[in-house]
């Protein structure tokens, strides 16, 4: 029984540090909940966070099943994902950049959502090609479709809640060390670049 479970969690062990170091990486979820921790908090920005890793568990499952292979082989669907994923995301980043402290925002100014985290993985073709190697790869842990649509889900669901809480915190600290409102102006436009910059990807081959 003991070697059983040793064989078990050992086959766990690649998909775990997958999982982790997929989420982890900087990108533009990780940019997103980095600034909506600063400007907004870590309570405020829950829905965010939530969204996004459901979002990304969404897509997993998907995968697990086979159909995002079929989305992804369909060149005028991959490319409409990219078009409008591209300017959604490079709204987001116009906002973030433009943003000053969070005591001179408008009363229009406000977090992002659940949904609007979960469309913004939905809408990434490299989110739907990255949990797609991972149906691939990982497939041979179970018997069923169902069971590996289940612990994908499970694993990138859990590891983009840990790993988005991080960058959250991560930006709560950073924003304690912002004293001026030109400190936050330059900030939030490094923000605002770099979750543009994260669009580059998308595009290469």
């Amino acid at each position: 029984m003991d070697e059983g479970n040793n064989m078990a969690d050992a086959s766990l062990l690649p998909l775990a540090l997958f999982v982790l170091t997929s989420t982890l990486t900087p990108g533009g979820a990780t940019t997103l909940a980095t600034a909506s921790g600063a400007q907004f908090g870590f309570g405020r920005s829950l829905p965010l966070l939530l969204g996004l890793s459901a979002g990304l568990a969404t897509l997993a499952c998907i995968a697990a099943t086979g159909l995002s292979g079929l989305m992804l082989a369909a060149p005028s669907l991959q490319l409409a994902m990219k078009l409008v994923g591209t300017a959604y995301l490079f709204w987001l980043a116009w906002k973030i950049g433009r943003s000053g402290p969070p005591h001179l925002q408008t009363k229009l100014a406000s977090p992002l959502g659940f949904f609007s985290g979960a469309s913004m993985l939905w809408m990434n073709p490299k989110a739907w090609a990255m949990t797609t190697g991972a149906g691939a790869s990982f497939a041979g842990l179970v018997n069923h479709p169902m069971e590996l649509a289940v612990l994908l889900g499970a694993a990138f669901g859990l590891a983009a809640s840990v790993s988005l809480a991080i960058w959250c915190w991560a930006g709560l600290v950073l924003a304690r060390l912002l004293r001026t409102a030109r400190q936050w102006h330059t900030v939030n436009a490094i923000l605002g670049v770099l979750l543009a910059a994260s669009v580059v990807p998308v595009w290469l081959p």
